[in-house]
């Protein structure tokens, strides 16, 4: 009986897993109190803040650069580059060492993400993903691919996650975004 039980239960768990569709994985994290997510297949390291150096008349997202196993990797801030309200690093602050995709320009180059703190990974399926074209109307639309609505057993209300365009938000430039120049100053000779 219980060979019969199991069978049953597996046969269940298929018929489930078959209508949410197929899942991808995300990787969400914090910026502000809000709850983001990108890709994981982007996503090749997670890193504790290390020492940046600054870059001249960089973009306004770029905070500097890192030397990652003697390669030079540029690091944005995700909080500039949404438009998000600056803080301070914390001690959960990370940096995900993300991967271009190969189709575009500069594809397989290494890009740095600074987030506030990375959560954990979700895995939705195609209908917990709601497109984000509808929700959002402003210029930062080109950034986000959707929100992601995860269901849980023990949740009425599904937690509602802002999927990240990892792809827009590595291979656009700079373009809009505002800032105090950060050139470091010219000394005196």
């Amino acid at each position: 009986m219980s060979d019969e039980s199991g069978a049953r239960e597996r046969g269940a768990l298929v018929r489930r897993a078959v209508e949410r569709g197929a899942r991808t994985e995300y990787l969400a994290f914090r910026l502000a109190e809000e709850t983001y997510a990108v890709p994981i297949a982007y996503v090749k390291e997670i890193l504790k803040l290390p020492p940046l150096t600054e870059v001249p008349r960089a973009p306004f997202d770029v905070m500097g650069v890192i030397s990652v196993r003697g390669r030079i990797v540029t690091v944005r801030d995700l909080r500039r580059r949404l438009r998000v309200p600056e803080a301070a690093p914390t001690r959960r602050s990370r940096v995900l060492l993300a991967e271009l995709p190969t189709d575009l320009p500069g594809g397989g180059e290494r890009v740095g993400l600074f987030v506030d703190e990375v959560l954990h990974v979700h895995r939705l399926s195609d209908t917990e993903v709601e497109s984000a074209a509808s929700a959002i109307g402003s210029d930062l639309a080109e950034y986000v691919a959707g929100i992601g609505r995860p269901t849980r057993r023990d949740a009425g209300d599904a937690e509602m996650i802002i999927l990240v365009d990892v792809k827009n938000v590595l291979s656009t430039t700079s373009r809009g975004l505002q800032g105090p120049s950060r050139a470091l100053p010219v000394g005196r000779g």
